[in-house]
């Protein structure tokens, strides 16, 4: 007997800048290959490394306009003078087939998505163990200014006070210890009943 078919669902990571959300998030994508990496557009500059199409669809800020004004995006914020937002087609097409969708977004994206996908919708808030920490980790990173930390370390308190929104909560003391939880909390979600749209079918194999 195959498997039971299932709705995919959404799995956003959010934290303040330094937390280890997007260090989590690509080891997840590693190691799981049952879920992809929503690509988000985005009106800042190409950082070295970085791919258009495969990190973000790079646009300008006329053309990201456009997109919102169309309803194009399952959500989308100004974050740090730049504005990112989530193309709605390619995402929803992937949850119709049963694939799961990762998402790196902030609280203002997770509430956008609520409003339009809750049910399919699993969310994670990722705290730092400490506040010196979170500053070193920043600091170690060595891609922004000085004056850009401290920018993201004021705005760190507004961005942990959104926690309560949020489906779980896990402290990212250890990497592999948060990936272990992140992990759990995927295969438990996969599993709820409200998702397996053929359980139906598969129990009525069972019991004929």
């Amino acid at each position: 007997m195959s498997e039971i078919a299932r709705r995919g669902l959404m799995l956003v990571l959010s934290s303040p800048s330094g937390a280890g959300k997007t260090t989590l998030a690509r080891r997840l994508l590693e190691s799981d290959p049952g879920i992809l990496m929503s690509v988000s557009a985005t009106t800042r500059s190409m950082r070295p490394n970085e791919r258009h199409g495969h990190d973000y669809f790079f646009v300008t800020p006329e053309r990201f306009e456009e997109m919102a004004k169309a309803n194009d995006f399952l959500e989308h914020a100004h974050v740090f003078d730049h504005r990112y937002g989530t193309p709605a087609g390619p995402v929803l097409e992937k949850l119709r087939g049963g694939g799961d969708v990762l998402f790196d977004i902030d609280w203002q994206g997770t509430q956008q998505l609520k409003e339009r996908a809750r049910e399919d919708l699993v969310s994670i808030f990722v705290l730092p163990p400490s506040h010196d920490e979170l500053e070193r980790r920043l600091k170690a990173r060595a891609q922004d200014s000085d004056e850009v930390v401290a920018r993201r370390m004021a705005k760190a308190a507004a961005e942990i006070s959104h926690w309560p929104e949020y489906d779980y909560v896990i402290v990212n003391r250890d990497i592999d210890r948060a990936l272990f939880q992140i992990k759990s909390i995927l295969e438990a979600e996969r599993a709820r009943r409200t998702r397996l749209i053929g359980v139906g079918e598969f129990v009525a194999e069972l019991t004929r």
